[in-house]
């Protein structure tokens, strides 16, 4: 198994951390739920936001600089999706305005 390089285990733990306001309230909205989520998971070169590891699914949540770094997200989905991952993306004010929607995409998406 390769070993995760230690500047992105440490980037991990300081994004878990440093969580943003997004972050938070989507991160306790899925807490409960089966299967499990984990927050900022190291996948090859890349930091998941969210992630349901048994399910190969990952949450990105994008804030206003995502709208400038659009061929990088989609170069980050790639990987991921070559990778066996599935990635859904969602603006920070979406999460922040109906959790309950995003929660249920995700659930569903998981439930694939």
């Amino acid at each position: 198994m390769q070993r995760i390089p230690p500047e992105l285990t440490a980037n991990a733990r300081q994004l878990r951390r440093e969580a943003t306001p997004a972050e938070r309230v989507l991160w306790n909205a899925l807490r409960p739920h089966r299967p499990r989520f984990t927050r900022q998971l190291v996948v090859g070169h890349y930091i998941i936001d969210l992630a349901c590891r048994s399910a190969k699914l990952g949450v990105e949540l994008d804030g206003g600089h995502h709208a400038l770094q659009v061929e990088a997200d989609e170069a980050r989905s790639r990987y991921l999706a070559a990778q066996g991952w599935r990635v859904l993306r969602f603006w920070n004010n979406e999460v922040l305005e109906n959790v309950e929607g995003v929660v249920e995409v995700i659930l569903t998406a998981v439930s694939r």
